[in-house]
């Protein structure tokens, strides 16, 4: 009988507690008419390389990236105020992808996904100056996978900042088209290693509800311990998302970058492009089918640094992805993929170099 009052107890502690938070969520303050909520999202996976890597992470990839286990991609709680002046997000982050991805940052950095707070500069102009680690807004594709077309990210997204730390000021132009210049630490850095300061931009062109476009540069300074030659980097990057109907999407970036290297005896300046397409057909109620063709072209090995110590990377990917709508928050996909290169950039399990990758990944993700 003691169990059963005390577990009443707690539920109507806990009902309690909640509906506290509900109220001071949804009612308005007087001034500011603030809002407070909580989301969070949980993206768990099996992948399996058939190349078999001997230290387990799947090469080029810091998403859904261990081979032959079942693991977390990616959990966070995201808290979020909004008022009509000021807003703020703080999203603490967890799981492989945060492992592989934040390696160059302070460990007391590495768990953060978002955290960033911004002022409306004027009462009767929707102009926001945002400051803090936000998301990146570089190519079609970005780190929670529930949002995109296909479980797995494409290579061309995998070699962009996920994240970055700066400053963001958002200045509508016109009722189709948004600008917003950022000043920024570096290519995806939260402490900046070199000076001066980074600069990106963003033109958002948005005509109707069915068409997105998006231009966006970066230009920076990249010298640091691990590259010590390098010197200003320039980047452009063009993508468009597009629905037609109810049953057919489609994505794709075109990018490319130019990396000023200066050593004693010369400058030059190796470039990489890439280019991916994406389409989706939703075949039945809360079915779909998406496949994606990708190619990335780095001769001079500035972004990916071939893990068999080739001279250069360039390589060719198709996947395919079936996905089933569970309910509106929780999706369960499956995406196969199979990668061949003009060189060997791959090793097979015997560890010898090879020219080809064929991997499969199974991913539960929800929201809520």
């Amino acid at each position: 009988m003691k169990k059963y009052l005390l577990a009443g107890c707690m539920l109507l502690a806990i009902e309690n507690a909640s509906a506290q938070f509900i109220r001071y969520a949804s009612g308005p303050d007087s001034a500011n008419n603030v809002q407070v909520s909580l989301e969070g999202y949980v993206d768990a996976y099996f992948g399996y390389d058939f190349n078999q890597p001997q230290d387990g992470n799947r090469p080029y990839f810091v998403s859904a990236n261990r081979h032959s286990e079942v693991n977390v991609n990616l959990a966070y709680l995201s808290l979020k105020l909004s008022s009509d002046r000021v807003r703020a997000t703080f999203t603490p982050g967890f799981g492989t992808y945060m492992n592989a991805n934040y390696t160059a940052e302070r460990t007391t950095l590495r768990n953060i996904v978002e955290a960033n707070v911004g002022v409306k500069l004027f009462k009767h102009k929707n102009i926001w100056l945002d400051a803090g680690i936000i998301n990146s807004f570089y190519t079609n594709e970005s780190a929670i996978s529930f949002d995109q077309l296909m479980y797995s990210r494409s290579l061309g997204a995998e070699y962009v900042p996920y994240y970055l730390a700066g400053a963001k000021l958002s200045l509508p132009l016109t009722d189709e088209v948004n600008l917003y210049l950022y000043l920024l630490n570096g290519w995806q850095e939260i402490e900046d290693i070199n000076s001066p300061l980074s600069f990106g931009s963003q033109v958002e062109y948005k005509p109707n509800d069915k068409l997105l476009v998006n231009w966006n540069t970066y230009v920076g300074d990249e010298r640091s311990n691990t590259h010590p030659t390098f010197s200003t980097r320039y980047f452009s990057d063009v993508y468009a998302i597009y629905n037609p109907s109810s049953k057919w999407s489609f994505s794709s970036s075109v990018y490319g970058g130019i990396q000023t290297e200066k050593t004693e005896v010369e400058t030059t300046n190796p470039k990489w492009w890439q280019a991916n397409l994406i389409g989706r057909y939703s075949f039945a109620k809360n079915q779909s089918l998406a496949a994606r063709g990708e190619y990335f072209s780095d001769p001079h090995a500035v972004m990916v640094v071939p893990v068999t110590n080739a001279a250069s990377f360039s390589c060719s990917s198709a996947s395919l992805c079936y996905t089933i709508g569970v309910t509106s928050r929780v999706l369960v996909r499956l995406d196969a993929r199979y990668f061949w290169s003009a060189g060997n950039v791959f090793f097979n399990p015997s560890s010898i170099p090879i020219n080809n990758d064929f991997a499969l990944l199974a991913g539960i993700t929800a929201k809520f």
